[in-house]
Order: C-alpha cells, then structure tokens, then sequence
C-alpha cells in the first residue's frame, strides 16, 4: 500500500446477495479504478454483528439490525486506493435509500433503509475495527494493478 493508498471495509448485505447484486457492486468498485485485496463470503454471527455494530448498541433498531444482517450470507471484501473510504461512501450514497442520488448504489437499487444493500466504512477509524471482525491480517493480499498507472498521476 502506498503512502496516498488507504483501504475501506465494506459489507455487501444479505438483501444485496439474495437480489443478485454481487457482481454489480463489485463492479462499481472495479469500475472505478479500486482495488479489492480482500473478499469472502461470509454468513455474519451474532457475535461478529455485534462487533460490527457496536456503536449502535441501544438504539432502537439495533436487534432488528443485528437479526437482519445475519439472516442470510454477506460478502465482505476490503478495498484499496486513493481516497478509498470517501470514494465508496459517494458510491454507496446515503444511508436513507430515499436520500441517495441516481448513480448510487443504494439510489439505483434500494428502497428502504433497513434493506439498503451495503456498508462501509466512515473513517480510517471504524475500518480499524471493523476489517478485523471479517478478515486476518494474513488473507489480505498485497499487490499491484498495472492500470493504477493509468489512474493516478504520478
């Protein structure tokens, strides 16, 4: 990883995976010129929801969120570039699908906020904790994309 590179945590959710959008989240991502050093499916725990979320424990659609993102498989990848967490966070769109632009992930494809498909990371701080929860240090990979050249400036 570069100096200018910093990577994201992103979750793509149950109701992404049961509606087919897998490939189309990962290609916005790749699209875009980022890259993927880590990617697994997973089928979240209780344990490991509980963990991610944390920081919402006691608001009132905590158990619902927690009961929601383990009722079905997740895919959890990490991200990697310039700008990482601001970039996929404008993907993303906002968290309220009814905030979202067109051209968002959640603006061309959700409807409501509990089901709006992805998480991500909002800081290099949440991706420390976050990433830990879904990957080992030893399953991300280190390696370079020959179209970063054609990306970035050097």
């Amino acid at each position: 990883m570069t100096q200018t590179n910093e990577r994201t945590f992103l979750l793509i959710k149950p109701d992404a995976v049961q509606r087919g959008f897998i490939g189309k989240v990962v290609s916005r991502i790749e699209e875009k010129g980022l890259k993927i050093v880590a990617l697994k499916m997973v089928q979240v725990t209780p344990e490991q929801a509980a963990r991610q979320y944390a920081c919402h424990k006691g608001r009132p659609f905590y158990d619902s969120l927690v009961q929601f993102i383990c009722s079905s498989p997740s895919v959890a990848m990490l991200v990697e570039g310039r700008d990482a967490i601001v970039l996929c966070r404008k993907m993303m769109g906002a968290t309220d699908p009814k905030e979202s632009l067109p051209g968002t992930i959640r603006g061309d494809f959700s409807l409501d906020v509990k089901h709006n498909l992805i998480h991500g990371s909002d800081s290099p701080e949440s991706f420390a904790q976050e990433f830990p929860v879904y990957f080992r240090d030893d399953e991300i990979l280190n390696y370079h994309l020959d179209l970063e050249r054609w990306i970035y400036y050097s």
